[in-house]
């Protein structure tokens, strides 16, 4: 087939999945021209697995993207029909927001808000080749013959870089159920010489609602009112629905076990691992032999859509089993499953050969984002989208342009990023806040004032953004000037009710409000100066007394942890010349390839004998270039 060339980009993505559409959207933002490149525009912000966004963890990356003006948090406004915050009784710093999604409406909200998107066009293709000009990435080439040049590539394949799916024991080449995977690309991108690996995730049967027995099972509601996400959206207005629960039963491990033989994980027939922390029901009841059920949640997929999502049950065993296994549990007695659960397996590129900035190292202008990197998640996916889709602009504006890069202190992106590039991975990844050193700082209610201002230096954020953060800001500081202006002696305190030392010390009401019995609603019946403060104010105030002693502990080690990242490692060192280093050292090293002192101590295996090396180098290259 005759190739055609086309019009030039400055970036192209490649995918519409959750990380393509922040990517391209970002990329457009940043005023890069920027072309969506998908097999099929229809499916793009399709929710191919759990109708739901957010959760511990994840729901601070939507706020994250949200701070940076991304896309996936106004889209589950939009879409959301129940919505929780996870862990509301525990500190501010591992609670979570998530919502359920309706499938429909959120590919309609996602679609929308790309369509909308100045500097973006969207066009179908199934991309099979890399233009690769002086060692750089230049565009690429679709099944079709059709060439586009661009400045940058970003490749956002999710599932599809050489998918099989497995029910049983049929084998399906698909990216997703019936999406054909991409064969050639795959094959491309190891002549290019990236390390790549097999990674697999898995989906449960989907349930027709209306043959489930709704009346026997505990129902959820959501929250009341229901939290947004995003800063931009002013309330929910989608009906909100309850969700079922349920378990599984001594007969539902029974069958399972009888059938593990047909189970493609313990066949043989899987080679790719999967996900540790979302594990398949056959996993669940080998792994976990001492437990006797499991618990579900049963999630319809839409307003006016009769399909539920049985979460708990993710699963590849034969259709016949799978049927077995459903009417085993409680309320599901005489359901009919709609589609049946199933595993796929996918090719990733180890992301140890990215740069913090998501850029293949040995060819730039080629950047990677999402599952492609080894991650599992919608959230994980976008919010490494948008980080890609804005470097892939500043790459594309000339070598002037430093790229963008959070460090660990500054968000769960960076978190996420750090573990990805520095130490890869063994299995798909997925966020938790238990991998943040800094959670109390990375908190989901603070993301816009960790990272908005970053996003608007950037070029990434919009003027509507970038008004609400201003007056949120400067509502946000006059609160903070306020309690701790308002003072009065601890006679008049305790007159008002306050229990307080009487040592003649006057008390701020930012004071006060370190007790975890007193408010700010409290406080403004002796001050009434403090009334009507917005929400989010009042919100904040209370956090930043509440954890004053444990926030200021955490900034001594944020120092402590600046003082290594800023200690820099040159790309091309050689670590074979350091004395002091072992060969074991060198070669770790020299395959991770750490940017900064504080990376090279993550890199599993590395010694602190080995860090104290490589600070004296650093320390002694710092004297040399003084």
């Amino acid at each position: 087939m005759q190739s055609r060339a086309m019009r030039s980009f400055d970036v192209i993505v490649v995918g519409g999945g959750h990380a393509g559409c922040e990517a391209a959207a970002a990329a457009a933002r940043c005023g890069a021209s920027t072309l969506l490149l998908t097999h099929d525009p229809s499916t793009i912000g399709v929710m191919s697995c759990n109708p739901a966004i957010g959760g511990l963890g994840k729901g601070h990356l939507v706020r994250e993207i949200d701070a940076l003006d991304g896309l996936m948090a106004r889209a589950i406004d939009a879409a959301g029909i129940q919505f929780r915050i996870l862990n509301r009784s525990k500190g501010p710093a591992v609670r979570g927001p998530r919502a359920q999604a309706d499938r429909k409406l959120y590919r309609q909200a996602i679609q929308a808000l790309l369509r909308q998107q100045p500097n973006l066009s969207i066009e179908a293709g199934a991309v099979e080749d890399l233009l690769v000009t002086d060692g750089r990435c230049a565009g690429v080439v679709t099944a079709e013959g059709l060439v586009y040049p661009a400045a940058s590539v970003v490749l956002t394949t999710g599932t599809f870089l050489r998918g099989e799916i497995h029910i049983g024991e049929r084998r399906i080449p698909a990216g997703r159920v019936g999406e054909a995977p991409a064969l050639r690309l795959s094959e491309r991108i190891l002549d290019l010489g990236l390390p790549l690996g097999r990674l697999k995730t898995g989906t449960p049967p989907r349930l027709d609602g209306r043959t489930i027995d709704w009346g026997a099972l505990e129902m959820q509601p959501g929250d009341d009112p229901p939290e947004p996400f995003s800063l931009l959206t002013e309330g929910i207005v989608q009906d909100q629905i309850a969700c079922g629960i349920t378990w599984t039963t001594a007969e539902t491990h029974r069958i399972i076990r009888d059938n593990l033989h047909r189970a493609p994980l313990y066949s043989g027939q899987i080679s790719g691992v999967g996900p540790r922390y979302c594990p398949s029901i056959e996993d669940k009841v080998v792994r976990f032999a001492e437990r006797d059920r499991h618990q579900l949640f049963l999630e319809p997929e839409g307003l006016d859509d009769p399909t539920v999502y049985p979460n708990g049950i993710s699963t590849s065993l034969p259709e016949d089993v799978q049927t077995a296994l459903v009417r085993s549990i409680p309320g599901l007695a005489r359901a009919e499953i709609v589609r049946p659960g199933y595993a796929v397996e996918y090719d990733y590129v180890d992301p140890r050969a990215l740069t913090p900035a998501l850029q293949v190292e040995r060819l730039p202008g080629l950047f990677l984002a999402g599952q492609i990197n080894g991650t599992t998640g919608y959230e994980e996916a976008g919010a490494q989208g948008l980080l890609a889709g804005l470097n892939a602009a500043r790459a594309a504006g000339g070598a002037a342009a430093e790229p963008f890069v959070l460090d660990r202190s500054e968000g769960y992106l960076g978190v996420m990023i750090d573990d990805l590039v520095t130490q890869g991975v063994t299995e798909p990844y997925r966020m938790f806040t238990s991998r943040a050193e800094f959670r109390l700082l990375l908190r989901a209610d603070n993301a816009d004032q960790r990272l908005t201002g970053r996003g608007i230096a950037a070029g990434v954020v919009g003027p509507e953004r970038a008004a609400v953060h201003a007056r949120r800001q400067r509502a946000l500081e006059e609160g903070r000037v306020l309690v701790r202006a308002l003072t009065d002696t601890p006679d008049r305190l305790n007159r008002a009710g306050f229990a307080i030392n009487r040592d003649g010390q006057r008390r701020s009401a930012f004071d006060l409000l370190r007790q975890p019995d007193i408010t700010l609603a409290r406080l403004t019946a002796h001050w009434p100066e403090l009334t009507g403060l917005p929400p989010f104010v009042v919100e904040q105030i209370q956090i930043d007394a509440r954890y004053a002693g444990y926030l200021a502990r955490q900034e001594a080690d944020l120092v402590a942890f600046r003082r290594d990242e800023d200690l820099s490692l040159p790309a091309d060192l050689d670590y074979a010349g350091i004395a002091g280093l072992s060969n074991e050292m060198v070669q770790r090293l020299s395959a991770a390839r750490p940017a900064t002192l504080g990376a090279a101590g993550r890199v599993p295996g590395v010694t602190p004998a080995a860090l104290t090396v490589l600070l004296r180098w650093c320390r002694r290259g710092s004297r040399t270039a003084a």
